[in-house]
């Protein structure tokens, strides 16, 4: 078929899609079980449950996964939370989890899925404290403001999808997330001020009836507050990144405290006697983050010496042996670093890194089937763009062409190194099959007369690109011609003049790419 040499208005088709925006708007109308004030909201309960529930495992793996090596103080925890939710009067399938990651903080997804990190709860003083802190978080599950953030951005993209319809009709694509990706936005996510204020208010009622002191709310925001002050970098990237503390909440939460009066239980000494396997690893966690950071810094030296003293401090947990098989990983020791995840999974057989890391391992050792099985399993507790990549060159080098593109494909869709490098692969094997959807070829008429314009959509770049080119003119008459690109960068284009018939003007026009090369790697 040919196309018009003009282009056609895409206005129609961003009026549809606005119009369905604000049609939205008509009726999405709900009640905040919490507050009993009408709300906007076009997330369904039923919608937050399932969202809560696909979302909390990848959730906490992207977090650390969950602390396996105290399960005593896990179901301390999730004694204490529980209480709270009773207290809410509002029912959802409340779970609270303890993750293996020293930054301080918590968070709630929609549906009553709670975490709390181990950095946060060593720092609390007592178990009024943690039912605050898991009061608040219950707030924001049962008063929905996960649905409310969501809303916000469904309002947000009718403006601006009917702002593209009066500005002349701009193109918007579908944004392309992968299913983890969800869980990572509403887990960090900032619910807004009065969201916050609404958790704290409700949260401290909470605790009241739960029986605690309410004045552990207070306690809590004043320890916030001075962290705060010390800008303290762990605290900064975790809890305050979401939860930002301010002297406002102190005093607010002070006449909430006043309006329902002081009193009930503190539980130091229980929360000390559950804290305190946790406390006494403190060395072995210190090093461990130790560790974390100068291998992320290139020092392998440094983080085998860090992941050593965190293993002679608790050789049962399993995190302590997965820094050092990424360090010999680092080191391309590869069956070391093996023997080193192997230890690992036998202290917890439910976290992706540990399947992941030993994935690549064996891969480099060209013991695929096991690489492969390693690689699959960690996909399945959180899809990354790591083990899609590795799964990705398995097919290829096994001849599995079909194979390799969707896993390549699928790690493409991470905008992080191995997901750029995703991409790259991807072309190379797809270009062949496909060199139109890589190179954008079209007539364009210009002030210098009929011109093939050939853009490189590919992500990589380019050698020898060859165009067919289809005329047709006013008077019927058609013609076909070849052109030849000898190179073309990433995301560049070029101007082809073609020839012109006297006297006669262009009627339709078709061009496409016939084939192309991706340019040898670093060349």
């Amino acid at each position: 078929m040919f196309h018009s040499v003009l282009t056609r208005s895409r206005i129609d088709r961003n009026l549809g899609v606005a119009a369905c925006a604000f049609g939205m708007l008509l009726s999405g109308c709900t009640v905040n079980p919490v507050t009993g004030e009408s709300e906007i909201s076009f997330v369904t309960p039923q919608q937050e449950l399932v969202i809560g529930r696909e979302q909390y495992l990848p959730s906490q793996q992207m977090q650390g996964g969950a602390y396996v090596a105290d399960p005593e103080l896990s179901r301390y925890v999730d004694q204490v939370g529980q209480r709270l939710a009773r207290a809410s009067g509002v029912q959802l399938p409340y779970e609270f989890v303890v993750l293996n990651n020293s930054v301080p903080n918590a968070w709630a997804l929609p549906g009553g899925k709670i975490a709390v990190n181990r950095g946060l709860l060593v720092a609390l003083d007592n178990e009024a404290e943690l039912a605050a802190v898991l009061g608040h978080e219950v707030v924001h599950a049962a008063a929905r403001h996960g649905a409310r953030s969501m809303s916000r951005n469904v309002l947000t993209q009718a403006v601006v999808l009917a702002g593209a319809v009066f500005a002349g009709g701009s193109e918007y694509g579908n944004a392309v997330v992968g299913a983890g990706q969800l869980g990572a936005q509403l887990i960090t996510q900032k619910y807004g001020r009065d969201a916050e204020r609404e958790a704290d208010y409700y949260g401290t009622e909470f605790l009241q009836r739960a029986g605690y002191d309410p004045t552990a709310a207070i306690t809590l925001q004043e320890t916030f507050v001075k962290l705060s002050q010390a800008r303290n970098t762990s605290w900064a990237e975790g809890l305050f990144a979401s939860h930002p503390p301010s002297q406002e909440r102190v005093e607010n939460n002070r006449r909430r405290v006043a309006e329902l009066g002081a009193g009930g239980e503190l539980g130091r000494v229980r929360y000390n006697e559950a804290l305190a396997r946790v406390r006494s690893h403190a060395e072995g966690f210190a090093a461990y983050d130790k560790g974390r950071k100068a291998l992320a810094k290139g020092d392998s030296a440094g983080a085998l010496s860090a992941a050593e003293t965190a293993i002679s401090v608790d050789f049962g947990e399993a995190s302590f042996h997965g820094l050092r098989g990424d360090v010999r990983s680092s080191q391309k020791r590869y069956a070391d670093a093996i023997t080193n995840y192997d230890r690992a999974i036998a202290q917890d057989d439910g976290y992706f890194a540990y399947y992941l890391g030993r994935g690549l391992a064996r891969a480099e050792l060209q013991e695929t089937p096991a690489a492969r099985s390693d690689l699959e399993h960690s996909v399945s507790l959180l899809p990354t763009a790591a083990a899609y990549s590795a799964l990705g060159q398995i097919a290829e080098e096994g001849g599995n062409i079909d194979a390799a593109l969707r896993y390549y494909g699928t790690a493409a869709q991470s905008n992080t190194t191995e997901g750029q490098a995703a991409q790259v692969r991807f072309v190379r094997l797809d270009i062949a099959r496909r060199p139109a959807e890589y190179v954008k070829a079209d007539v364009v008429t210009l002030d210098s007369g009929t011109t093939l314009r050939v853009r490189n959509a590919a992500g990589v770049d380019l050698i020898d690109i060859n165009l067919a080119v289809r005329l047709r003119w006013v008077d019927g008459a058609e013609q076909q011609l070849s052109r030849r690109v000898a190179a073309l960068a990433a995301g560049r284009q070029v101007f082809i003049q073609l020839p012109v018939r006297s006297g006669l003007g262009l009627a339709a026009a078709q061009a496409y790419a016939v084939s192309a090369t991706p340019a040898p790697e670093g060349g």
